[in-house]
């Protein structure tokens, strides 16, 4: 069980950087400092809206449209750290 345990932390971990990387670069995007027209910035930002648009899209769902501010990620990000401490303060009743 404690390895089940890690390699959930672990997968929950990777989320959340790559969440981070993906708000990050969308800023960097946004003010113009990275620029999707370089093939390697390009590749990197479609792969990540590849791997998290199904996880915005479920709670875009629910969540109702803001002008021009997209809380998705925000959400997602909330959403990882809460089942980090739930894990986290139940290890003990799984081992």
């Amino acid at each position: 069980m404690v390895s089940l345990f890690q390699i959930l932390m672990l997968i929950l971990d990777l989320i959340y950087y790559v969440i981070l990387v993906h708000v990050i670069m969308s800023w960097l995007i946004n003010f113009q400092v990275l620029n999707l027209r370089q093939p390697l910035v390009a590749q990197i930002w479609d792969g990540l809206n590849r791997v998290l648009e199904p996880l915005y899209s479920q709670v875009r769902r629910i969540v109702p449209v803001t002008s021009g501010i997209d809380f998705a990620p925000l959400i997602v990000l909330i959403g990882v750290i809460a089942l980090r401490i739930v894990l986290t303060n139940n290890a003990a009743y799984l081992m």
